[in-house]
């Protein structure tokens, strides 16, 4: 999921070179979307590791 977050950053900042303000925005913010649902889920697996643990 990571990496579909750096496609999009990539292909946001490539669109914003080139001049499509459109393409960049909504690129940028599937990229954005991505990266903090990734955040999420990774603070769920450490969580649920530490009460596996247990």
């Amino acid at each position: 999921m990571l990496g579909w977050a750096v496609t999009f950053f990539i292909v946001a900042i490539i669109a914003g070179l080139l001049g499509f303000g459109g393409i960049a925005g909504a690129s940028a913010g599937i990229a954005q979307i991505l990266f903090y649902l990734f955040i999420v889920l990774l603070a769920i697996s450490v969580v649920m590791h530490f009460v596996r643990r247990v």
